[in-house]
């Protein structure tokens, strides 16, 4: 049985992140990978040149012809852009009952380009986070969608209850922004425990896309059928080979390298 995953995003032309990010990262876990893509970006290394959002039509035939032959076990949100293709996104999830809904809140790019249009937060909150399973806030997005400010690990674990009362069954807020020098520690609220998971800090740039890996490597798990305390695991596992091995290309904020797990010949066990 071949396990599918579905990412729902913004298309990197630079190869970092987005859909390119998420097809790579499934392709490397051995799940068979598809796409909606919500928005053409221009960008690089260096930043966000422009972006192109699809239509909302658009965005509902590409979402239909899944849901008609290919039904994933997984499914992925990246950057979603605007209010409507929120809607969209929602209606169609909940229609086809598709239960395992990672959602990575994609606001704001690596070089601090906008990435979701301002009232299509409120949409996220009320429409996309009740139907998650896993919801993968950095810790800039969590402040953005809790209003709180977040300086230690006591604020984090108020953020995940806060956004695990909006709705999301599993919180986990990235650690990757937090001011630790030394460590990188994600940390999971399930709606009854925290856990942390955590990795040395490695000093780099080259670090563009590495939410968008994370969370499709959670995808990738569950849509294989783990648990999500295990997909978490594998996915850090994942993400940390992939900023350890650099690949040290272009001129700015450099891609992780999405090959790395599988060479590096880690256990995923």
């Amino acid at each position: 049985m071949i396990s599918k995953a579905l990412t729902i995003a913004g298309s990197d032309s630079g190869g970092g992140a987005g859909i390119q990010a998420d097809l790579k990262t499934f392709q490397e876990l051995e799940v068979y990978g598809m796409s909606v893509i919500t928005a053409v970006t221009a960008q690089n290394t260096l930043g966000v040149q422009a972006v192109y959002p699809m239509t909302v039509e658009a965005v509902s035939e590409q979402l239909y012809s899944i849901a008609t032959d290919l039904q994933p076990d997984a499914i992925k949100t990246g950057m979603l852009f605007s209010s409507e293709i929120i809607d969209k996104v929602a209606e169609v999830v909940e229609k086809n009952t598709w239960v395992k809904l990672v959602v990575d809140p994609v606001m704001i790019a690596k070089g601090g380009a906008s990435l979701l249009k301002e009232e299509a937060v409120e949409a996220l909150k009320t429409k996309l986070m009740p139907l998650a399973y896993v919801l993968t806030p950095n810790i800039p997005e969590a402040e953005a969608l809790t209003g709180m400010t977040i300086e230690t690990m006591e604020d984090r674990k108020v953020a995940a209850e806060k956004l695990q009362a909006m709705g999301a069954v599993n919180v986990v807020i990235k650690g990757g922004h937090s001011t630790d020098d030394k460590h990188v520690i994600d940390l999971l609220y399930d709606g009854a425990e925290f856990h942390e998971f955590k990795s040395i800090r490695k000093p780099t740039k080259n670090t563009h896309g590495t939410g968008c890996t994370f969370a499709a490597a959670i995808t990738a798990e569950l849509a294989k059928g783990r648990t999500v305390h295990d997909a978490i695991r594998v996915a850090k596992k994942f993400i940390s080979a992939a900023i350890d091995e650099q690949l040290q290309i272009g001129a700015g904020q450099g891609p992780t390298n999405h090959w790395a797990f599988r060479m590096s010949g880690v256990s995923i066990q």
